[in-house]
């Protein structure tokens, strides 16, 4: 039968004997940290100490390095310690004890500086590799997809397709045009602010006009997209994620990238050029209010000048660019969301790497389609 444990300090000189007896297990862990912490201000004092285990009838771990700590604590101040009359049986826990922590780990070398940033190099650019790896995995992925719908046509998710449609696309209204408004007018007020210094103020609906078909329009829907719908995939198929609901679908038999993937970057690539539209026609009048207000002149002259500066080839520059851009978010949104692991912080994580992929692609991008463009002559 286990007997509580007691701990007996005998002060002798400079000798302090201690008489650990009854059970030293984890079930009394309270009592013996109550214990060892009761001696402590006489190990602190005493030349030596001596504990004699003889009365100690049960011993584990726990009750081993309670034992270990006060002789320790001796001998960190410089004192001796030794422990007699251990029974036979608990020798070999006590030796192990004694040998844990005995030797300090030896601290790393530092890199050189030159070495840890050639080491930084490479890791991103594996990291950058394994990016590009992945986009083109969805993309592969998502082009089997598109022909397994072209070859069964009813296999097409349209309700999640319109669905999708309405979240991107019509819920995205509002805040596209009032942002691609103030962007116009803003730009119009800028214009006539130091164009009107030479008596140029007429050309501030050349550069609105063509800024906004041709650059602005686009790249301003297409982030706004990218922050608003592309972190709502990455969410929704990172929370799908999380709770083994892709998994799922895939023991039923049934493709996730057909599924859950395919409508929702189809809605996005059929979205983003109507917004595009939107935002660019929102601009126009948003520079256009400003050139009357601001600039003094009438909305008809502002029309016909638009008329003779913009032509139909930069407003088809600008709309040609929108699918591709969608499609690059809609990439980056749900690979990223796929890579999400079992936390939230993994999801907080995936999410902010997808807003800020999408909207660095849809920058290089719009630099690319600018000198392809420029080349051809458009």
């Amino acid at each position: 039968m286990a007997t509580a444990p007691l701990l007996s300090a005998t002060p002798s000189g400079d000798l302090l004997e201690l008489r650990p007896s009854g059970s030293w297990t984890a079930a009394n862990g309270t009592t013996l940290e109550a214990l060892s912490t009761g001696v402590m201000p006489q190990l602190d004092r005493s030349g030596s100490v001596k504990v004699d285990m003889a009365g100690v009838s049960e011993l584990d771990t726990l009750g081993a390095w309670m034992l270990e700590k006060m002789t320790r604590r001796a001998t960190s101040a410089g004192h001796r310690a030794e422990v007699v009359g251990a029974a036979e049986n608990f020798a070999g826990l006590i030796e192990e004890v004694r040998q844990v922590n005995r030797h300090n780990p030896v601290p790393a070398r530092g890199l050189n500086p030159v070495a840890a940033r050639v080491n930084e190099i490479g890791r991103s650019a594996v990291s950058a590799t394994d990016d590009v790896t992945v986009f083109l995995q969805m993309l592969g992925a998502l082009f089997w997809a598109i022909l397994g719908v072209l070859r069964r046509p009813r296999s097409l998710r349209l309700t999640s397709l319109v669905y999708q449609l309405y979240k991107v696309g019509w819920q995205a209204i509002p805040i596209i045009a009032l942002i691609t408004f103030l962007i116009g007018a803003i730009i119009a007020q800028q214009g006539i602010f130091h164009f009107r210094k030479f008596g140029a103020d007429s050309y501030v609906v050349d550069m609105v006009g063509i800024l906004v078909l041709r650059e602005l329009g686009v790249l301003i829907v297409a982030i706004m997209v990218a922050g608003r719908s592309g972190s709502a995939y990455t969410a929704e198929l990172g929370s799908m994620k999380m709770r083994e609901e892709i998994d799922a679908l895939s023991t039923m038999g049934l493709d996730p990238v057909e599924v859950l993937i395919l409508p929702r970057i189809v809605a996005l690539i059929c979205a983003l050029p109507i917004l595009a539209f939107i935002g660019s026609m929102a601009a126009l009048y948003g520079g256009g209010l400003v050139a009357q207000f601001y600039g003094g002149m009438g909305p008809a002259i502002y029309i016909a000048r638009l008329h003779e500066a913009v032509s139909v080839t930069s407003f088809q520059v600008g709309i040609i660019k929108a699918p591709f851009m969608a499609l690059a978010i809609g990439i980056v949104a749900c690979s990223e969301g796929l890579r999400v692991k079992g936390s939230a912080e993994s999801l907080g994580k995936q999410t902010t790497t997808s807003v800020v992929k999408s909207i660095f692609l849809v920058i290089v991008l719009d630099g690319l389609f600018a000198v392809f463009f420029a080349s051809v002559g458009m």
